[in-house]
C-alpha cells in the first residue's frame, strides 16, 4: 500500500495545490482530508462545491487505484447535502463492486462534527497498466 499511496500523493498536483492529504489507503478504500482555507470559499461564504468535489474525487482515485491497476473515472455524480463553513473536511471512499474492467465506489464527505456534507458516487474503467513502478 505504501507504493500506491506514493503513486497517488506524488503525482496528483491539483490535490496538493488544493491542500488535500491522503490519510489512508487499503484495498478498495481510502480516506483523505482537506483543511478549509480562505481560498476554498465561494461568494456565498461556504466551501465551494468544486473544492468538495475535488476532495471526494481524490479519495475515489486512491481507492480505485488501490489494487495496483490503473483506474480512470468514467462516470461520477455528487449530491451536496449540507453546507461546509470551515474546519477540516474528510472524504472516505469505499468500493462497492469490482470486476476486471469496471469498479464502482461510494464516497462520503464529512465535516469535523462527522456530519455528512456530500455523497459522491463514481465508476472507473480499470486499465491493464500497473500503478506500481
Amino acid at each position: 500500500m505504501k507504493q500506491i499511496k506514493q503513486f497517488i500523493s506524488a503525482r496528483d498536483q491539483y490535490a496538493r495545490h488544493s491542500g488535500i492529504e491522503l490519510l489512508d489507503v487499503a484495498p478498495g478504500r481510502a480516506k483523505a482530508s482537506m483543511k478549509v482555507e480562505p481560498y476554498h470559499f465561494n461568494a456565498a461564504g461556504t466551501v465551494h462545491g468544486g473544492a468538495i468535489f475535488t476532495l471526494a474525487d481524490y479519495a475515489f482515485a486512491a481507492a480505485s487505484n488501490s489494487h495496483g491497476t490503473l483506474a480512470m473515472g468514467i462516470n461520477v455524480s455528487i449530491s451536496y447535502v449540507r453546507a461546509a463553513t470551515g474546519g477540516t473536511l474528510y472524504a472516505e471512499a469505499q468500493e462497492l463492486s469490482r470486476n476486471h474492467k469496471l469498479a464502482s465506489y461510494s464516497v462520503q464527505v464529512t465535516d469535523d462534527a462527522d456530519e455528512v456534507v456530500a455523497i459522491f458516487q463514481g465508476m472507473v474503467y480499470r486499465k491493464k497498466e500497473s500503478v506500481i513502478a
